[in-house]
């Protein structure tokens, strides 16, 4: 199996990659930085992800993980922060990244054996855990749980199954250290999500921990 993640240079991302790469899988990771032996890509960057679609040439790709993604509002404070360019370059990877992702990788997953993408979002976008702070980074994993719906939908006629995915409170540079579980548990679940998605179930919002996770209704029980 070939799998594609994106933002493979770091936390969830570098840990899928070397599951999978342990499991036997063929692994092509990315990265905006330029980390060696990482694939070059730039999610926001329409040119930089038409170069990496050509690197692949014509290679079929059976697993789309969509990893890539920023949190630059944390902290910020509702009566002065929030600045428009956070917002821009917020949506640009943790939204339109994504899009461009499947949009250019279109034709290798067209190729692949029942392909797969995954979408990372968080739980942190579902209205059931609205909390009036991180205005940007909850509306950017909201459209991103949103934009997996609808690709569920325009990709089902091509056999592509589309699940998106809350990760976890993860130790992680983003997550901090003092959230719930390790980067290794976070990919041992991620991973049995993975394997289980099919065409029955895309469109799904799941949990790490086998869980679908609620994101209209709101409630305190979660």
């Amino acid at each position: 199996m070939h799998v594609v993640i994106t933002g493979g240079n770091r936390g969830i991302g570098a840990g899928l990659a070397t599951a999978y790469s342990a499991r036997g899988d063929t692994v092509t990771a990315t990265a905006r930085d330029g980390t060696p032996g990482l694939a070059p890509l730039d999610v926001a960057d329409p040119n930089s992800q038409t170069a990496f679609a050509q690197s692949l040439d014509g290679q079929a790709v059976d697993l789309l993980i969509c990893n890539a993604g920023v949190f630059l509002d944390r902290g910020q404070d509702l009566a002065g922060g929030f600045a428009p360019d956070l917002w821009a370059d917020s949506f640009a990877v943790n939204v339109t990244g994504v899009f461009l992702t499947v949009q250019n990788l279109l034709p290798s997953l067209r190729a692949g054996q029942n392909a797969k993408v995954a979408i990372i979002s968080s739980q942190m976008g579902a209205h059931s855990k609205a909390k009036g702070r991180d205005f940007i980074y909850r509306a950017s994993k909201a459209a991103a749980l949103n934009l997996g719906i609808n690709l569920s939908h325009a990709l089902k006629d091509d056999e592509i199954s589309v699940g998106i995915y809350h990760p976890g409170w993860v130790i992680t540079d983003m997550g901090g250290a003092a959230a719930d579980i390790n980067v290794d548990q976070a990919v041992d679940g991620l991973m049995r999500e993975f394997d289980a998605l099919t065409l029955e179930t895309t469109g799904c919002f799941r949990t790490w921990d086998a869980r679908d996770h609620p994101y209209w209704a709101k409630t305190d029980t979660l």
